[in-house]
């Protein structure tokens, strides 16, 4: 059943740097009967703290927040066992930011500029399952096969890119060496390197070109 059809309000949280912005959002959703603020943050340290320890089904987060980065915190809600549906706030004049939202998992894009009424649709929508992005060219996005990786390679290769050894890996993602060394083969398949040094390498030249 879908949460539109259902009594039960959807849990949210917000997540913003922009104090004036944080306060016409809560206010706006507190107001709507639809909804069940859980909490708000101007950090990714305090929203962090929060949805580790309580359930929520969205999570609006500006793109640009403070310390770890929307980015981030998508990789970061992944390892839930529900991860909540994450929508993200930011410059809607910047295509590659509903890009990159995208790439990283995000369920929907809204244009800061846009009217709180779109927020509020968006959010109903992704409640019942849908994603909601502006018109994208996505061919970037099929083209590079690091998009191929899934959410466990991907974070296998980010925690490559830090340097980390097979048995800190294992410790990490609390998973047997053996399934780390099948991660790894699968992610040099895919990318079709040989090596840790060429993988890396990968990442690092896939995530710049999303950054231009």
């Amino acid at each position: 059943m879908s949460n539109l059809d259902n009594t039960k309000p959807i849990d949210i949280i917000l997540c913003d740097s922009n104090p004036l912005v944080l306060s016409a959002m809560s206010e706006t959703f507190e107001e709507d009967s639809r909804f069940s603020l859980v909490a708000t943050s101007g950090t990714s340290e305090g929203f962090l703290a929060t949805i580790l320890r309580i359930d929520v089904q969205l999570c609006i987060i500006d793109w640009n927040i403070r310390d770890l980065g929307a980015e981030k915190l998508i990789d970061v809600l992944r390892s839930q066992s529900i991860p909540p549906k994450t929508i993200i706030y930011g410059d809607g004049s910047d295509p590659d930011i509903a890009r990159q939202a995208m790439g990283a998992g995000a369920a929907a894009f809204v244009s800061r500029s846009s009217p709180i009424e779109t927020l509020i649709q968006t959010c109903l929508d992704v409640a019942n399952g849908k994603m909601v992005f502006p018109f994208l060219d996505v061919r970037e996005l099929r083209n590079d096969p690091i998009n191929t990786l899934s959410r466990k390679e991907r974070v296998i290769i980010e925690a490559l890119s830090e340097g980390l050894t097979n048995k800190q890996l294992s410790t990490r993602l609390e998973i047997s060496a053996n399934t780390v060394k099948f991660h790894i083969s699968n992610i040099f398949d895919k990318l079709n390197v040989k090596n840790r040094a060429q993988a890396i390498a990968h990442y690092y030249k896939s995530k710049s070109k999303l950054n231009e």
